[in-house]
């Protein structure tokens, strides 16, 4: 089979272009990485030419052997789906889960997104929970962002905030969301504050960056983030209209929702305000 037929990485083209049309990845902002099942790797085998191992930057034991499907550093999102095979790459880890090497795609030079220590050590965590976990995503939320300058950054009141805003949102994720305070991206620091934010949470928030979710594929993954997205827009609006709300959904409310749609909603996201 060809390289770009295979339906796992039309499905990620997809998804890096709908991230795009969201206006979510200005110039090279942002970035997707896949999880391959070794039945996808294996269709797709014939199609690979291995370069030089180089170093992750940090271990991933649990992930050692396995391939991943990522956008490339320094590439631009609008052109994964006019030039694939420039813009993103695969790579598979060594025995050791230290280094990798790149067996597809990049055709023009480069490597794998800066962000890729954050991407291996999230999946990883995200396995460990549940093998079914295989897709991260990086993405320059523009609300999310906004929020985080006027926001506490704390994982209760943004989760109670975009949880009151768009009536989904404790359905869609009703663990919470985690917040990482600003720190310099593509490094060890924020991967590992990341990876224990994802022990309890599939979503993210970067201060002043963006937001980080992870899912078991790319329409959940990309219908996590966007929800999120939407809800934080629809708080930035109802700010710019007035500084408080008249009316809101009450933590008794969202134990009744809890209860018909069968989800579970931690008390510490309910309190009285």
């Amino acid at each position: 089979m060809k390289f770009l037929d295979a339906e796992f990485v039309q499905g990620f083209i997809r998804m890096a272009n709908d991230g795009w049309e969201q206006g979510w990845h200005e110039r090279n902002g942002g970035n997707l990485s896949y999880r391959v099942k070794p039945e996808e790797v294996e269709a797709v085998r014939e199609n690979f030419q291995e370069k030089e191992w180089q170093p992750i930057g940090t271990t991933v034991p649990n992930l050692a052997g396995e391939y991943f499907l990522v956008t490339g550093s320094g590439k631009y999102f609008r052109n994964v789906i006019l030039k694939p095979e420039d813009s993103i790459c695969m790579i598979e880890l060594d025995e050791k889960g230290e280094n990798y090497r790149i067996v597809w795609g990049l055709v023009n030079g480069g490597r794998p997104t800066s962000e890729l220590p954050s991407h291996l050590m999230n999946l990883e965590v995200k396995k460990l929970q549940n093998p079914k976990y295989r897709v991260v995503y990086h993405a320059h939320t523009t609300n999310i962002i906004a929020l985080t300058f006027v926001l506490p950054l704390e994982d209760r009141v943004f989760t109670r905030e975009l949880w009151e805003m768009a009536t989904e949102c404790p359905v869609v994720f009703p663990a919470g969301v985690g917040v990482v305070p600003w720190m310099v991206p593509g490094g060890r620091e924020i991967a590992v504050a990341t990876s224990e934010l994802m022990k309890k949470y599939d979503l993210a928030i970067w201060a002043h960056h963006g937001m980080f979710a992870a899912g078991e594929d790319f329409d959940l993954t990309f219908g996590l983030m966007h929800t999120a997205e939407k809800s934080a827009e629809i708080l930035v609006k109802t700010l710019s209209m007035r500084p408080d709300k008249l009316q809101t959904i009450q933590p008794d409310d969202f134990r009744h929702l809890a209860e018909d749609f069968h989800v579970t909603l931690p008390e510490e996201f309910l309190y009285e305000k």
